[in-house]
């Protein structure tokens, strides 16, 4: 049986964070389907084309990835896919309470699907987007934090 797992978000921009979790993904299950989030409301830095295509250089190397766009209810995505199976990161205890209050919440609209958390390793565990955008945002050197497949895309900015 050829079983794959979604890992839905914004990955605005995708972080070397999101790739260890993805990489932790890929020894449970045949494949990951990294589901990128429009996500119109939180303002992305970077439009879903251009984090579809980040992701897409980020993971090249690795083999059973694929990235695609929604724009939907992510329980209706993962529905629609055929997938059974989500993962999310965990960072630190805040990253907890959210992702168990949205685990939750997904389970009430489709009870077929389970929510099955990673964490990062240590190293990666204090990086996200956000952080990487506010250090981009002041000129800062965000380098160590994200795949360097994606640098050029942050020079850009």
């Amino acid at each position: 049986m050829n079983k794959i797992v979604l890992y839905p978000g914004t990955f605005d921009p995708i972080t070397k964070g999101h790739v260890d979790v993805i990489l932790r993904a890929k020894k449970i299950f045949d494949k990951v389907l990294v589901a990128v989030a429009v996500s119109k409301e939180k303002n992305p830095m970077f439009e879903v084309g251009k984090r579809v295509e980040m992701i897409k250089m980020a993971t090249a190397k690795y083999d059973n990835i694929i990235v695609k766009p929604f724009d939907t209810l992510m329980v209706d995505f993962a529905q629609k896919e055929g997938i059974s199976a989500v993962i999310r990161g965990l960072r630190a205890v805040s990253d907890f309470e959210y992702e168990l209050q949205m685990g939750y919440a997904n389970a009430s609209l489709n009870p077929d699907i389970e929510t099955i958390y990673l964490m990062p390793n240590l190293k990666n565990a204090f990086i996200s987007s956000s952080v990487v955008r506010t250090i981009l945002k002041f000129g800062g050197d965000a380098s160590h934090l994200v795949p360097k497949e994606i640098l050029p895309f942050l020079k850009e900015r």
